[in-house]
């Protein structure tokens, strides 16, 4: 089953899925603006089959109950960024305002479930100060650990991805998936081109 998300929105530094049960098309032209100007942007997705990262088990050890995200760390890269629940309400999924903090896809799957992807999103800011500024720089087989109200998860990086709006809109279905493979999918813009973000960095990681 994959749940309908309208408009998955980064806020100041914005990215956008369109997706729905079945096959999804694109909606429109890929739109990410600066973080620091006004103008709210969307990017569109549609479905397509993915790779599976390479050189993950596929036998994960999960947590003994699935709880909702508090806190976000990437210890290699000093990020510990505390998770606030954010939904698709009126279509659009909208991360924290305070571009230190990270949104949880409430409606996905919750760290520690045997399936679905954990999607956490969070901000790049041109001028520093957003929780996933330096996210393209994670390593595979770094740990990122995510604190729950059930206590610890830890999964290990398998894929670093920069991907183009058109490349991210071919594999969103699967990389976004509530009732696939369980794994933490975090995601940020990147490519600042001076009017717009050109791509997103997707990090794909596996449970422990």
């Amino acid at each position: 089953m994959l749940l309908a998300l309208a408009t998955l929105d980064l806020g100041r530094d914005q990215w956008a899925a369109r997706a729905a049960t079945g096959p999804v098309g694109i909606q429109g032209p890929a739109q990410v603006q600066d973080a620091t100007d006004s103008p709210e942007s969307v990017a569109s997705f549609a479905r397509s089959d993915s790779a599976k990262p390479a050189g993950v088990s596929r036998r994960p050890v999960l947590a003994a109950r699935p709880g909702a995200p508090r806190v976000v760390s990437v210890p290699s890269l000093g990020i510990a960024a505390e998770v606030d629940p954010i939904d698709a309400a009126g279509g659009v999924l909208t991360p924290p305002s305070d571009a230190r903090r990270v949104g949880w896809w409430a409606a996905g799957a919750q760290p520690g479930s045997s399936t679905g992807s954990v999607l956490v999103t969070g901000h790049t800011v041109r001028a520093g100060g957003g929780a996933f500024d330096d996210l393209e720089e994670v390593r595979r087989g770094s740990v990122v650990r995510v604190t729950t109200e059930a206590g610890l998860v830890s999964y290990r990086v398998g894929a670093v991805r920069v991907l183009s709006k058109g490349e991210l809109a071919t594999e969103a279905a699967e990389l976004f998936d509530p009732a696939g493979e369980a794994r933490l999918v975090l995601v940020t813009c990147e490519d600042w081109d001076g009017t717009a973000y050109l791509s997103n960095v997707v990090v794909v990681a596996e449970p422990l």
